[in-house]
C-alpha cells in the first residue's frame, strides 16, 4: 500500500513539474520575453537539466505550450460566420493570425529558428494559419473549388507564403514596416490574391444570342 501511494506521489509530482515547465514557456510567450530553455527552466523553478528530461528539445516544449493557446479556426472566424464573401473572410483571418503572432513572437521566433537548424522539428509548429485559409475560403470551395480546383489549390498556396509568421518579420526585420504597416500589407496582398480567385471562380456569363 505504501509503495502504491509512493509510486502515485511521485507521479503526481512529476506531473506538476511537467505542467510548471509548460506554463512558465507559455507566460514567456505570452510576455514577449526571449524564450530559451534555460529562462524556461528558470521561470519554472527548475534546473535546465530537470527540463530537458521532461522535453528533448526547444521546439517540443514550444509546441505543447502554444497548442492550447490558438483557437479553433471557426472560433477564430466566428465574427465574420454570417459573411459569404471570401475577401472579407480571408482578411480578418490574415490579421487574427499575424496580431495573435506578434503577441507571441518570443516563442514563434524561437520556434522558427529551431526548426530551420532542425528541419525534421517542422512538423511540431503549429499549423494554425492552414486551417484559417481554409476555413476563411469555404465560400469559394463550392465555386472555384468545383470550376478549377487547380487554381483553388494554388490560391491556399499562395495565401500561405502571406498569411503566416515568415511574410510577417521579412516586412519587419528585413523590410524595416512597424508591426501595424506589416500587419496592413499582408492583409492587402492576402485580400488582392483571394480577390482574384474569387472572381476566377465566378462562372462566366451565357451570351445572348
Amino acid at each position: 500500500m505504501a509503495t502504491a501511494q509512493t509510486g502515485t506521489g511521485r507521479s503526481n509530482q512529476k506531473q506538476r513539474t511537467r505542467t510548471a515547465i509548460v506554463d512558465a514557456a507559455r507566460e514567456l510567450i505570452g510576455a514577449g520575453s526571449e524564450v530559451t530553455m534555460p529562462e524556461i527552466a528558470r521561470a519554472a523553478l527548475v534546473s535546465e537539466a530537470t527540463a530537458y528530461r521532461y522535453f528533448p528539445d526547444l521546439p517540443s516544449l514550444i509546441g505543447e505550450a502554444l497548442a492550447g493557446v490558438w483557437p479553433d479556426p471557426v472560433d477564430a472566424l466566428a465574427p465574420v460566420a454570417d459573411s459569404r464573401d471570401p475577401v472579407e473572410r480571408i482578411a480578418f483571418a490574415c490579421e487574427f493570425l499575424l496580431r495573435g503572432i506578434l503577441a507571441r513572437q518570443g516563442g514563434v521566433r524561437a520556434m522558427m529558428a529551431a526548426t530551420i537548424v532542425r528541419p525534421d522539428t517542422e512538423s511540431m509548429r503549429p499549423g494554425i494559419r492552414f486551417g484559417l485559409i481554409d476555413h476563411a475560403l469555404a465560400p469559394l470551395s463550392a465555386t472555384l473549388g468545383v470550376t478549377d480546383p487547380e487554381a483553388f489549390v494554388q490560391l491556399k498556396r499562395s495565401l500561405a507564403v502571406v498569411v503566416g509568421a515568415d511574410a510577417l518579420f521579412t516586412l519587419t526585420d528585413q523590410v524595416g514596416l512597424t508591426p501595424d504597416e506589416a500587419v496592413a500589407s499582408a492583409v492587402r496582398t492576402a485580400r488582392t490574391l483571394t480577390a482574384s480567385g474569387s472572381v476566377a471562380g465566378v462562372p462566366a456569363p451565357r451570351p445572348r444570342w
